[in-house]
């Protein structure tokens, strides 16, 4: 009970700091929905040589996933700014878990990526997607995993550099390679087959095959099995990265 009691008083204190400056929640929204009016239209002819019926059916799930990944992986930016005003020195001096330290930023990271993703399916049932409600409900859930990874890998590189200038760069690095070899935008089995192999060994690829398998109404076979086991994977070592990373002295 001390746990959750610690954690959700991080929490309170991280959602008001976000609903007093929702900039950034905005910002994060705006990309996918861009992406999902300008670029899902030119789909339509692509998907159709694929043998999907619905561009859009196809196309939210991989904005779902970027929403969860890209978004996600700006959240250490903010804590670097705590840092820097002592907040994090001050919230370590007292007798709080390191974990609720963690896992209340966390809460606030995934409340913020479900309020979007409920927004971004709206927006596709909107558009004419069709997807069942279990499947939706599940692709949603992979992608809360996938984003808290991501969050929390994101705070732990935060206060390991402690700098927007290193951090930045870094995020860029990884960002491309997911974005071009997860298979977000465009299918990859467009690609060369070396292409194809390459994307095998991203877990992000994985993960979004599963969401999109899943809003098609499709629960069974490798795709499911082996996005779900990296979301967790995933998940469970950035939050031990993280949670390491609030424990360390010099932190």
């Amino acid at each position: 009970m001390r746990f959750l009691r610690e954690s959700f008083i991080v929490f309170r204190r991280q959602l008001r700091m976000n609903l007093r400056n929702p900039a950034w929640v905005i910002i994060g929204m705006l990309q996918p929905v861009l992406y999902l009016f300008l670029f899902g239209p030119l789909l339509e002819p692509i998907v159709a040589q694929l043998g999907v019926d619905n561009a859009y059916t196809f196309f939210v799930p991989g904005m779902l996933v970027q929403l969860g990944i890209f978004g996600a992986f700006f959240a250490g930016f903010s804590l670097i700014g705590e840092w820097r005003e002592g907040v994090i020195e001050a919230e370590r001096v007292t007798p709080a878990s390191r974990s609720a330290l963690l896992v209340g930023r966390l809460t606030r990271d995934v409340v913020q990526l479900f309020v979007q993703a409920l927004i971004l399916v709206g927006l596709g049932y909107a558009l004419g997607m069709v997807a069942p409600a279990r499947g939706v409900v599940f692709g949603v859930l992979l992608t809360l995993l996938v984003g808290a990874a991501c969050a929390a890998a994101s705070n732990a590189l935060a206060l390991t550099t402690k700098s927007e200038d290193v951090m930045a760069p870094v995020i860029n690095m990884v960002m491309m390679p997911v974005l071009l070899l997860s298979g977000i935008l465009l299918p990859m089995t467009l690609g060369k087959q070396w292409l194809q192999n390459v994307s095998d060994w991203m877990p992000f690829r994985w993960v979004v095959d599963a969401v999109r398998t899943s809003f098609a109404g499709d629960f069974k076979g490798d795709y499911m099995v082996w996005g779900s086991v990296w979301a967790v994977g995933l998940f469970v070592l950035a939050v031990w990265w993280g949670t390491a990373t609030f424990r360390k002295e010099n932190a």
